[in-house]
């Protein structure tokens, strides 16, 4: 009987784990495919329209930027600190950033995306079917050790360790917290890289002029919007599967999922889209301003 108990206690371990891994899984492709929505975003006729605009406006700046780059070197060489190799420098790096900044962030993004996807199913098992459990019950089985220690293997710490009402309420209302909050962060992603992009064109005057600095603070922008598209999923997926096993542990790696955004722009890596707006009018307004007095210049 103790043996019979043995091995239906392992056998419908092994099948409950499957069907929670599936239903994780399931979890994890729904954020794959939330993440495939804010991409798919940019195949949308009226999307690609402003995608368009904005980069005939950064191609504008970039040829603005270019004439004030040629009478700023002009200007400086006439006392010997012009140097035209590093004015031609700044042109390429320019053309480089105005012909990419509207395809790189969404491919990128795309990896991201499509990376969350294959390590979640990687994680938890996403995809499996019932003979490579059957399989895996087998092995079990066959690599068990004595019975006392096979009946108390993977319990502590779980789930099933906890016999208050009251905590486990707790667990299920934090539970609950951490997901919605990355299903929200999730879901205005799209949009913030559409805002991205659009801010990013007025980098365009600064950057052949050499003044690069705004310009790359967008890309780590751009940067830590797809790492945390990654992460955030990723690690809220690996908490919930260690949940199972080990409650507190699993709700400390789903809460850390929340704090990803922060943790980022810590490191120079901020998703939002506050400071990168104000440095982008700076910018505009720096571009209008020299503009102004270059036509001034040249009326006189």
């Amino acid at each position: 009987m103790f043996i019979w108990d043995f091995v239906a206690d392992t056998v419908l371990g092994q099948i409950i784990d499957w069907m929670y891994g599936q239903i994780i899984g399931f979890l994890g492709d729904f954020f794959m495919q939330m993440g495939n929505m804010g991409a798919d975003l940019f195949t949308m006729s009226w999307v690609q329209s402003i995608v368009l605009f904005f980069s005939y406006l950064a191609w504008a700046l970039y040829g603005v930027g270019l004439v004030v780059a040629c009478f700023e070197c002009g200007i400086e060489y006439q006392s010997g600190r012009g140097s035209i190799k590093d004015t031609a420098l700044n042109a390429i790096k320019g053309f480089m950033a105005v012909g990419l900044f509207t395809t790189v962030p969404v491919e990128l993004y795309k990896l991201s995306v499509s990376l969350q996807g294959e390590f979640t199913a990687g994680i938890t098992g996403f995809g499996t079917d019932i003979g490579t459990v059957a399989s895996e019950i087998i092995t079990t089985l066959q690599g068990a050790g004595g019975l006392e220690q096979s009946l108390t293997t993977n319990v502590f710490g779980g789930l099933g360790a906890i016999t208050s009402p009251i905590m486990m309420l707790f667990i299920i209302i934090l539970l609950g917290y951490a997901v919605i909050k990355v299903f929200f962060a999730n879901l205005k992603r799209g949009g913030i890289l559409l805002i991205q992009i659009s801010v990013g064109s007025l980098y365009m005057f600064s950057v052949p002029r050499g003044y690069i600095d705004g310009f790359v603070s967008w890309c780590k922008q751009v940067i830590g919007l797809c790492l945390t598209a990654f992460l955030q999923a990723t690690v809220l997926i690996a908490g919930l599967m260690v949940v199972k096993d080990n409650a507190l542990l699993g709700l400390g790696l789903m809460l850390a999922a929340g704090e990803l955004p922060r943790i980022a722009g810590q490191f120079g890596l901020d998703t939002s889209t506050k400071a990168n707006l104000m440095g982008a009018v700076y910018t505009a307004q720096s571009a209008v301003n020299m503009t102004k007095t270059v036509v001034q210049a040249v009326a006189k």
